[in-house]
């Protein structure tokens, strides 16, 4: 209110700033022209109650482990040799083209003979089972830099690249960098060696891209979250009805913006808001877990008994149900975080000089309006929806760990 004015005086109508776009965004700070959304609360008012969702799943959405462990053609797609040589000619145009890797795109990237098999793969991802296995990719004979240039490219054809982190890395690298895996209220767990309990990631996609293996353990599990959600209906129904209550706060580990909260109050489980009105899954329990600091303070309230049971039962039905796998060297798994949860085992390395063990990560937005689930979400609509952006952090593509 203007300084002299009473609260019932009429206030003029004063023009009010256009909304800033994230896909007019400026090109001397994101060579696309276009911003990484960040993370958002959802929209309150257009989350549904328990009683809205369904009692059970049906649908390709909906699998468990041996539908795929004695078929493998269904999940596995080993890259051809023309293939490979497509992906290598489109890898050697851009990097002759100097064109900033963090702006790469399908135009600046032409697959004209793969972009139609991954066109088909982005539908099995969005739609169908959510998961598959690219094989072959030579990571090994082509070098750190035209190996980056090929994954982010292959990517722009399921999806836009958005940050992974505040440092705004968009091209991610898993890796044990030394991080202290008990600070969890600080460290962000893929930069560590410590097991990942079944979670999904803030972008639509994620890919990852086997380039050294560990010496034991790092594999991988997935598992439907539809086929999670009629387990737990039908043997955990109270568990799946707090899953759907935004009573649970997600801590944001300090990568957050002038003027937004540490912490973002959402549920776990929503329903899309419109579209074909499917069960969509948000979580991460170490995100869950890291909040005593705010918790000690009295802003944000403890896990109740409740909640850590739900937490546990989660966890159990998802290992329960899961698919393993094992990621040799030149494997891409993309997976969706929208109706799959995925994990990894804790993994030790080979002593030095060997190599760490490291996998190269794409967060991949498919908006709404792009064939992308309708989300609960302010930006359900933007191209980079998702991902993690601090205030106006350039976006990078660091060839290997920071």
């Amino acid at each position: 209110m203007a300084p002299g004015l009473l609260a019932d005086e009429a206030q003029p109508n004063l023009p009010q700033p256009a909304p800033k776009r994230n896909d007019d965004a400026p090109r001397h700070i994101f060579p696309d022209g276009i911003r990484t959304s960040g993370q958002h609360p959802p929209l309150y008012d257009l989350l549904k109650p328990y009683s809205a969702f369904p009692k059970q799943i049906t649908g390709p959405t909906v699998w468990q482990r041996s539908d795929f462990t004695s078929n493998p053609s269904r999940w596995i797609h080993p890259l051809t040799p023309s293939e490979i040589t497509e992906l290598s000619l489109a890898a050697d145009t851009f990097l002759a083209s100097n064109h900033p890797l963090e702006g790469i795109s399908k135009s600046t990237f032409p697959l004209p003979t793969l972009s139609a098999t991954l066109t088909t793969l982005r539908n099995t991802l969005l739609n169908g089972q959510g998961f598959t296995l690219l094989k072959n990719f030579p990571a090994q004979t082509w070098g750190p830099h035209k190996t980056a240039v090929a994954y982010l490219g292959l990517g722009t054809h399921l999806g836009y690249p958005v940050s992974q982190n505040g440092r705004g890395h968009v091209l991610g690298h898993v890796k044990d960098v030394g991080d202290d895996p008990e600070q969890i209220h600080a460290v962000r767990i893929y930069r560590t060696a410590a097991r990942q309990f079944f979670h999904a990631d803030d972008a639509d996609l994620v890919g990852l891209l086997c380039v050294h293996r560990a010496q034991e353990g790092g594999e991988s599990d997935v598992v439907s979250v539809h086929r999670v959600w009629n387990v737990l209906q039908k043997e955990f129904p109270e568990v799946a009805e707090l899953l759907t209550r935004p009573v649970w706060y997600f801590d944001r580990k300090g990568e957050v913006s002038e003027g937004e909260e540490e912490w973002i109050r959402q549920p776990v489980v929503y329903l899309e808001n419109g579209g074909a009105g499917r069960v969509y899954c948000k979580w991460d329990p170490y995100y869950v877990r890291s909040l005593k600091r705010f918790e000690e303070t009295g802003v944000v309230p403890p896990l109740s008994e409740e909640q850590k049971r739900a937490l546990e039962v989660l966890e159990q039905v998802c290992q329960r149900e899961a698919l393993h796998m094992v990621l040799e060297v030149g494997d891409v798994q993309f997976v969706s975080n929208a109706h799959l949860l995925h994990a990894r085992t804790a993994y030790k390395d080979f002593a030095p000089p060997a190599p760490r063990r490291h996998l190269l990560r794409l967060w991949l937005a498919t908006p709404e309006g792009e064939g992308g689930w309708a989300l609960p979400m302010p930006d359900s609509h933007e191209k980079k929806r998702g991902g993690v952006q601090v205030n106006n952090t350039p976006p990078k593509a660091p060839l290997d760990a920071e």
